[in-house]
C-alpha cells in the first residue's frame, strides 16, 4: 500500500460517481484498489474508494462495520456503497485529518507512533465486544485463507492463550490511523476485517508496521503508547500469522 508515484487512470464508474469534482488519486493497495480524493466546486471534499472484487473481504463488509463501529468512535461516514460484477465502490465523507503516514508525520515518528498506538487502545476500550456480529479469530483468519488457497502451517491452530478479547480493527498498520493538526489521533478508516479476537492480534500488526512506515525502532514505542508492556510470545505469533494468512 502507497501514495501513488505515478499519474493514475480515473476508472470511468469513479468520474460518475464524482459527479464532477476533481479527483487526485491518495492511495493504491496491493490488490489493485485505488482511493480518491474529490473536491466538488462546491460542497465538502469526499473520498471514492474502488477496487477488484477480492476473496478475502469486500467493501460492503467496510460499509457495515464502519457503520457499526462509528456508534462508539470516529470514522468516515459512508455516503455510498457498490458494484458490478468485477469492480466493488465505496464513498465517504471526508474527515479533517492525514493519514498517519502522510510525509508530514513520517517526518515526526514520535509522535505519529504514539497517535496510532492511542487510537488502538481507544478502539479496543471502546467497542462492545458482547454486541459485536463479527469475530476476526485464529480459526476464521486460517479458515479464509485456505479458501483463498494459501496454506497456512499447522503451527498456527495453536495459537497462545488469549490475553484480553476485543473489537480488533484486522488491519491496525499506521496508514489507517488518521491524525489531527495538533498530532493527535481524531479517526480510524479501513474496517473491513474487523472483529472479536485477542487485542494482540492488533497490537502485533500496528507495531510491526511502524518498521515499514518509518524505519526500525519505532514498534515498543507504539505498544508503550498503547499502554501494556510487550509481550515478546504473541506479538511473535500474531505476527507471523498476518503474514502467513
Amino acid at each position: 500500500m502507497s501514495i501513488p508515484a505515478e499519474p493514475v487512470t480515473v476508472p470511468d464508474v469513479v468520474r460518475e460517481l464524482s459527479r464532477g469534482a476533481d479527483l487526485v488519486c491518495v492511495w493504491d493497495n496491493d490488490y489493485g484498489g485505488l482511493t480518491f480524493r474529490a473536491t466538488p466546486a462546491e460542497g465538502d471534499v469526499f473520498y471514492i474508494k474502488w477496487g477488484p472484487r477480492n476473496e478475502e473481504f469486500t467493501l460492503r463488509d467496510e460499509a457495515e462495520r464502519m457503520t457499526w463501529a462509528g456508534r462508539w468512535i470516529r470514522v468516515p461516514t459512508v455516503l455510498d456503497q457498490g458494484g458490478d460484477r468485477t469492480h466493488e465502490w465505496l464513498v465517504t465523507a471526508a474527515i479533517d485529518g492525514d493519514s498517519a503516514v502522510d510525509p508530514r508525520w513520517v517526518a515526526q515518528p514520535e509522535v505519529a507512533v504514539r497517535a496510532v498506538g492511542e487510537a488502538l487502545r481507544r478502539l479496543h476500550d471502546a467497542l462492545p465486544v458482547a454486541e459485536c456480529p463479527w469475530t476476526w479469530d485464529v480459526e476464521g483468519r486460517i479458515a479464509n485463507a485456505e479458501r483463498r488457497g494459501i496454506e497456512v502451517p499447522a503451527r498456527f491452530h495453536e495459537a497462545p492463550p488469549i490475553d484480553r478479547l476485543v473489537v480488533c480493527h484486522g488491519d491496525a498498520c499506521c496508514p489507517n490511523t488518521l491524525i489531527g493538526p495538533d498530532g493527535r489521533w481524531i479517526a480510524l478508516v479501513d474496517m473491513a476485517m474487523l472483529g472479536v479476537a485477542d487485542r494482540w492480534a492488533d497490537i502485533a500488526v500496528a507495531s510491526m508496521s511502524t518498521e515499514w512506515n518509518y524505519g526500525p525502532g519505532w514498534e515498543d514505542a507504539l505498544i508503550e503508547a498503547y499502554g501494556v508492556e510487550p509481550d515478546r510470545e504473541r506479538l511473535a505469533y500474531y505476527r507471523d500469522l498476518w503474514n502467513a494468512a
